[in-house]
């Protein structure tokens, strides 16, 4: 059976943290149902050191990704694009491309104040969110439109 993957853009304002281990998490997670990418608002021009070790964690290697500009993607056709900024409204506008919008909260892990472990903390917390509630989120839209997870 072939499937046809689905397209999801991760918005984020800047395409450092949440984004990144969202479409990091999709593509491993849910790769044969789900292409998954990642952008920003107003990129940081890197991904977050911590986000990185976050993710290496589970076995997801992010070191090589670049923050990037949404405008990279405005012209492409995407089935669903997804905010994970904490306040969508103030920090990331409204998606002027093709695809359906949905918004998950996560809560910056940037902004975490403390040790370094306190820190790595926030991401972890803040990754294991992403798994459960992005993953269980596309399952269902994927299963909505019909696509078998059975083998995921």
């Amino acid at each position: 059976m072939t499937i046809n993957k689905k397209r999801v853009l991760f918005l984020c304002t800047g395409n450092s943290c949440r984004s990144q281990m969202a479409e990091g998490l999709v593509n491993r997670f849910l790769g044969e149902m789900w292409e998954a990418h990642s952008a920003g608002t107003d990129p940081a021009r890197y991904v977050h050191p911590l986000a990185v070790q976050a993710m290496g964690e589970l076995g997801i290697d992010i070191s090589g990704r670049r923050s990037k500009p949404v405008d990279e993607f405005r012209d492409a056709a995407f089935d669903l694009v997804v905010t994970v900024c904490d306040d969508a409204a103030e920090n990331c506008p409204a998606w002027l491309g093709q695809g359906r919008v949905a918004h998950i909260s996560f809560p910056d892990p940037a902004r975490a104040t403390g040790t370094q472990d306190e820190r790595l903390a926030a991401f972890r917390r803040v990754r294991d969110e992403m798994r459960g509630q992005v993953i269980g989120f596309l399952e269902k839209e994927a299963g909505a439109t019909g696509q078998d997870l059975s083998a995921v």
